[in-house]
Formats: C-alpha cells, structure tokens, sequence
C-alpha cells in the first residue's frame, strides 16, 4: 500500500509540473514536492527530487537534468536600487537562469537569477550559485566557486555512448 502511494504522490508532483511548464520534453519524473513557473523550459530526462522555482525570469533547464532534494531557483529580484520606496519597492528585476545539458545539483543547491550552469556541471550540496559556473565545472560553496573539473574526455566518452542516468 505504502508503495502505490509513493507512485501516486510521484504521478501527481509530474503531471503538475508538465502542467505549469512553457515547454516539457520527454521522461520528466518528479520525485519529490517539486513547483516551475509557467515561464520554465525543460529539456529531456529531468529529474527533480524535490524543487522550487519562483520569479518572472525565464528558466530553461537542458536535458538530463537531475537535481537532489530542496533545490531553490529564484529568477527575480526585488527592486531595491531604482525603485521608489525603501527597503525596496513593488517592482521586481527579472533575472533567467539557464541550465545546460547533463547538469547535477545536490540537495539545498540555491541559484539566482542571471546565472548560466554550464554543461556536465555539479554543483556541491548546500552551495549558492551567484555567477555564472563553466562547463565540466565541480563547483561549490557560498558563493559556489568553481574547485576542480571533469575528467573531459571521459565524459565526452560517455555522452557518445549516450550513458545518461
């Protein structure tokens, strides 16, 4: 019984993301408490294990995408410099996110909006994505910066033969 309910719960949290999403490609599955924007993108195989995205910005995320529990991306800002009260006004600042083909992010991975995750990047549990992160990039931290890098021509090896997780 138990496990026909966790299946439930999973066939509920994809079709409402397929719902919301601006596009959708194939093999979406959605394993935990996950809610896009209507102004997300998704490629082929994602996978959410649990994800938040909120703002005005557009979001694409790239094919085989996996993410670990928490995840958070926030495609706007407050209006804090320009704006017409303080802290900040009722106007927003819409930032994109883009996230390329085979990225990973671990659990509690926070990105802001503006940032570009480069293809076959990981991004270390717990880290805060405020800049841009290049391709074949292991990165972490707060702010998450770049620690070492991908073996490249073993994973150009595995992209050939098409080994997707």
């Amino acid at each position: 019984m138990l496990k026909q309910q966790r299946l439930l719960v999973k066939h509920y949290y994809t079709w409402r993301v397929k719902r919301s999403a601006k596009a959708c490609g194939e093999n979406l599955k959605v394993n935990g408490k996950s809610s896009i924007t209507k102004n997300t993108w998704l490629g082929n195989n994602v996978n959410f294990n649990g994800i938040m995205i909120t703002g005005g910005g557009k979001v694409v995320i790239g094919n085989n995408f996996h993410s670990g529990p928490e995840c958070l991306m926030i495609a706007q800002n407050h209006n804090f410099d320009t704006g017409t009260k303080i802290p900040y006004d009722n106007t927003y600042i819409y930032k994109d996110i883009i996230i390329e083909d085979q990225v990973w992010l671990g659990s509690r991975v926070i990105v802001l909006g503006g940032v570009t995750i480069g293809e076959g990047a990981v991004i270390q549990a717990g880290s805060v994505v405020v800049k841009d992160i290049p391709k074949y990039a292991v990165a972490g931290g707060h702010p998450c910066q770049v620690f070492k890098y991908r073996d490249i021509q073993h994973y150009n090896c595995l992209k050939a033969q098409s080994a997707f997780h």
